[in-house]
Formats: C-alpha cells, structure tokens, sequence
C-alpha cells in the first residue's frame, strides 16, 4: 500500500506538471517546471513511503535491490504490482482533473502524437530522431545513474546524509537527470511510471495507438530500466559498496541484519539463555569477534 501511494504521489505531480505544460500550449511552464515536478513528485512520495516500503517508486529500483540482496525475490512482485497501480490511478487522477482542458485542447478527439497529440502528457514517446537501439541505451545510461546515484546517497558506510534528508537528495538526483538526459525521450527510468498510464491511456480514448506510435516504442521504457537499474546498482556495488574498510570495534546489532531469522536455542532452553545473558557484565559491550555473545541469540550469515 505504501509503494502504491508513494508511487500515484509522485506520478500525479510529474504527470500533472506535463498537463499543464502541454495543454496550456507552454503558456504555464516549460520543460524546465516538469523535470521540478518529477523531481518535487520524487520527495513527496518517498517521504510517504519512506519508512514502510522503503520508497522504491519503480520496479527497476525494486528489482536492483532484489538482485542486491536488499529485497527478498518473493516481495519483488508485491512491490511491481503495487507501482503499477498507483501509477495507473495517478492517469486517472490527472484525466479527470483536466478532462475539461482536454477537450478544450483537442476538440475531444484524443491523438497520440502531433500538434494536438496529449499521450505524451501520460506517458513517453521518443524523439523522431531517435532510433530504439539508442533509446534503450538512453534508458539504461539514465536508470544506471539513478540507481548508483542511490545507492551512494543511502550507504551508511559512505558519506551519509543526514538522516531525513534521503527523499530530498533522490528527488533532485531525478530532477538532474532530467535536466541532462530528458530530451531523446523524456526520462522514464521507470516501467511502471510509463507502461501504468500507457495502459490507462489505451482504454479512456487513445486506443492501442499509444503502443504502435514511435516504432512500437513501448516496451523500451520497461526493457531499458530493468537493465540500466542492476547494471548501476552492480557498478557502485562492486566499486565502492565491496570496498569500505571493516573495523574490529563495530558494534554488531544482535541480529546482524534486517532479516528477522529465528534464533537458535541451545540445550536447557530459554532459561539457560537469560541466565547467559544475565552472567554477563552490565558494561560489557559484545563485538563480532567476541565469543560471549550466548548461542541462543547465534544468527547465521
């Protein structure tokens, strides 16, 4: 629920940014007000989801921290199901506060692209420019970006930010690679962000057009973004996340992650584990390294 939320938070304001850019004929912003209104969408949604689901807002992001180990495999589907369907009503959110400028734009007959087209108010389409085989590049460069840029941003063995400030820093993480990576084809870095209102748009008038227009496009903001998001994910893994240096006086939490395993009980019981807890000194402090930690709280790696 929190990923659905966070998700129609974020795609209402950047898709409600493109509504108004693009129906006011650039009248009431420009490019410029858009890439704040993803990035503004961003901090909004991850500080609604923040502390329940981690804010990941997008199923490459999700998908990252599965192949990471920092989400269980069998709550990646959850997380995809629950993007896409905030990000669906988010279109149908935007569609029924505009409804009426809509049809003031177009006369009330709905294209794609073109001098009346407002499918891209939804979701992306490429430049005519643009060839697919570059778009998915395009996609993967942005995505990787977005993910080692949060990655880094929310290592605690790194430079850490200042706790809170987290949301912040990736909204304008995606408000940056707007600026420099929007113009071949808007900056999806996020499957559920474009395929959720594409579908929306296909069934309130556009018809299966928003799939066919760019050569068929569609799919290459889901392709792109599952690559580029393991890909950055891997890079700042592998190149900073491997290498900070391992102290001997860290203190290591009980548990020694955010897994809840069960704990192992020795022979005697719990009994016998609280009185080899209560044997050891108040101001004794238990490393890692330490053999007085009492097996009944054992974790295994």
């Amino acid at each position: 629920m929190a990923e659905m939320l966070g998700t129609f938070l974020l795609m209402t304001i950047g898709n409600g940014s493109v509504a108004q850019v693009v129906l006011s004929r650039e009248d009431k912003g420009t490019f410029f007000t858009i890439n704040w209104g993803y990035g503004i969408g961003v901090v909004i949604g991850a500080y609604a989801s923040w502390g329940v689901s981690g804010a990941h807002l997008n199923p490459a992001v999700s998908l990252t921290m599965a192949v990471l180990g920092k989400l269980r495999w069998v709550y990646l589907p959850c997380y995809v199901m629950a993007q896409m369907i905030g990000a669906f009503l988010s279109a149908a959110c935007v569609y029924a506060v505009y409804y009426d400028a809509l049809a003031n734009f177009d006369g009330g007959t709905r294209a794609v692209l073109g001098v009346n087209g407002t499918g891209g108010i939804f979701s992306t389409y490429p430049q005519d420019y643009l060839s697919i085989g570059s778009g998915v590049l395009d996609q993967v460069v942005g995505t990787g970006l977005l993910l080692c840029g949060v990655l880094a941003l929310t290592d605690s063995r790194n430079n850490k930010v200042t706790a809170g400030m987290e949301p912040l820093l990736v909204g304008l993480l995606v408000f940056a690679i707007g600026t420099s990576f929007g113009l071949n084809c808007g900056y999806p870095i996020n499957p559920a962000r474009d395929l959720g209102p594409r579908i929306f748009t296909a069934m309130a008038g556009w018809g299966l057009d928003v799939f066919r227009a760019g050569n068929h496009w569609w799919w290459v903001p889901i392709v792109g973004p599952l690559i580029g998001g393991p890909v950055g994910g891997l890079v700042y893994t592998l190149m900073v996340g491997l290498h900070h240096p391992e102290e001997d006086d860290d203190v290591k939490p009980i548990y020694g992650s955010t897994e809840l395993q069960d704990p192992k009980v020795p022979e005697g019981g719990v009994a016998n584990a609280a009185m080899e807890l209560d044997d050891i000194p108040n101001n004794t402090i238990v490393h890692r390294n330490m053999q007085t930690l009492p097996k009944a709280w054992d974790v295994e790696d």
